[in-house]
């Protein structure tokens, strides 16, 4: 609580412990060495296409499941002890993928399904508790005005891990790279890829790990343990309690316009890009790009979050959020139809704007939520708007392995019926066209109901 008590200035803000603690906590959280190959993994494990989409609906359905009860649990019990959780249950869902058994269809569906609940429950656990524990800190020093600044170094260095990440993690699960490796430095070691298969996942079990010591040197913040000393006398948390906060925190969502509008568009934006992002390294594969190669263009990737913060930072304080909202459709729609075309290298190109779009979303969420939101509700505002995201997600996921299920029963009746392979890149194909078309009738439907619910309430044509 020291670092509480203290006078800080504005420039001294990195000086408070939870603030450079949340920054930590997010990067090792999110530095997921699979990720540059994170479709072809559980692929090359043995599930199909379809199962893929099909547990990462259940990892949404999870975060939905337990994201606003964990969140109005962070605004009773405390963010710092929901963050330990978080990291513990990190650690133990890498360590179900990193021994998990290869061989057995069954087993191994079972095994990876309760990987994705315990990764559901930790994304859970973390969301909103993350952010409201450093924003209150500032909230204390009445520096909540220096947010963005904490944003914009936050996303610089997640960028900078995700860099190394990336390129490490698809380098190290390439076997023949990892062979010439070895072969160049003299080590009797013959690599495959059931082998390399679990490289990623070692390293990332180790950020867990660092995830969980991060969330333990936390302290919670004076204001949390003033809101709520009925509850820390009684020691036990109040279940009844934290469903009282959530729904007070839904009521305020629902009877304040901009909040509700804030979180449908982001809503709008996330469940589509982020399932077009999850399945990259699936369409890297169909643009014939070499797997050794993935690592190096998330790290490119990832190197734009050093920058976007910055241009995120500027739109936020001199663009209103329609102004904002409209930018975020235009490059969504470049990137939607640009890979739509699928054309070999330059179809990285719409890509890079997908991508792009995830940090201006996230900046722009976390930005205009936090500066409505009042400090004994923000854990559980924030839980509504993941709730929102991943209850979107999963069903647009059920929906995609569905389409791509008609799809490919569709190319099996083909006269010459095609190869396997062929038949999953075909379908994949296909299912790329569908994403711009969808996207542009959810936007008329967003763009008619934010409209509606906002014609007396010109906040959104306010900049910061």
């Amino acid at each position: 609580m020291q670092d509480l008590q203290k006078t800080v200035a504005p420039h001294q803000i990195f000086q408070l412990r939870n603030v450079r603690l949340f920054i930590a906590f997010s990067v090792f959280f999110t530095s997921r060495f699979y990720y540059p190959v994170f479709t072809i993994l559980f692929l090359d494990f043995g599930l199909t296409l379809e199962q893929f989409a099909l547990l990462n609906a259940a990892w949404a359905a999870t975060i939905v499941l337990f994201e606003v009860p964990s969140g109005a649990l962070a605004d009773v019990i405390g963010r710092r002890n929901l963050l330990v959780f978080a990291g513990s249950m990190m650690v133990l869902e890498m360590a179900l993928l990193c021994f998990a058994p290869r061989g057995n269809a069954t087993w191994l569906f079972i095994i990876i399904l309760i990987n994705r609940v315990v990764s559901g429950i930790a994304e859970a656990a973390a969301s909103g508790a993350d952010e409201a524990i450093a924003y209150d800190t500032l909230k204390k020093h009445n520096l909540e005005k220096e947010w963005p600044k904490v944003l914009s170094r936050q996303m610089r260095y997640q960028s900078i891990a995700h860099i190394v990440s990336m390129s490490v993690g698809a380098a190290i699960y390439d076997p023949s790279l990892m062979q010439r490796a070895a072969d160049t430095l003299y080590i009797p070691i013959q690599f495959n890829q059931g082998i390399t298969l679990r490289f990623p996942l070692y390293l990332t079990l180790l950020m867990a790990l660092c995830a969980f010591w991060t969330t333990w040197r936390m302290r919670e913040t004076e204001s949390m343990l003033e809101d709520a000393p009925a509850l820390r006398d009684r020691c036990v948390p109040s279940v009844i309690q934290a469903f009282g906060v959530t729904l007070n925190a839904g009521r305020w969502i629902l009877h304040t316009p901009f909040a509700l509008v804030i979180i449908l568009v982001g809503l709008f934006f996330d469940h589509c890009i982020r399932m077009v992002v999850t399945l990259t390294s699936q369409y890297y594969r169909l643009i014939q790009l070499p797997e050794a190669s993935f690592g190096i263009i998330g790290s490119v990737i990832s190197g734009l979050g050093i920058f976007i913060p910055r241009i995120a930072r500027g739109l936020v304080q001199k663009q209103s959020p329609i102004k904002n909202l409209w930018v975020m459709v235009v490059i969504t729609l470049l990137g939607l139809a640009g890979m739509a075309f699928v054309r070999p290298i330059i179809g990285l190109v719409p890509v890079i704007f997908i991508s792009s779009m995830m940090y201006l979303l996230h900046f722009f969420m976390s930005h205009y939520l936090n500066r409505i939101t009042s400090s004994k509700q923000r854990a559980t505002v924030l839980s509504f708007k993941g709730l929102s995201f991943n209850l979107a997600y999963g069903l647009f996921g059920v929906l995609y392995a569905a389409c791509f299920a008609i799809l490919r029963d569709h190319a099996i009746e083909a006269d010459p019926p095609p190869s396997a392979a062929d038949i999953e890149n075909i379908v994949f194909s296909q299912t790329l066209i569908g994403f711009p078309v969808y996207f542009i009738v959810f936007l008329f439907v967003v763009v008619t109901f934010a409209r509606w619910a906002l014609k007396n309430n010109m906040e959104y044509n306010n900049p910061g």
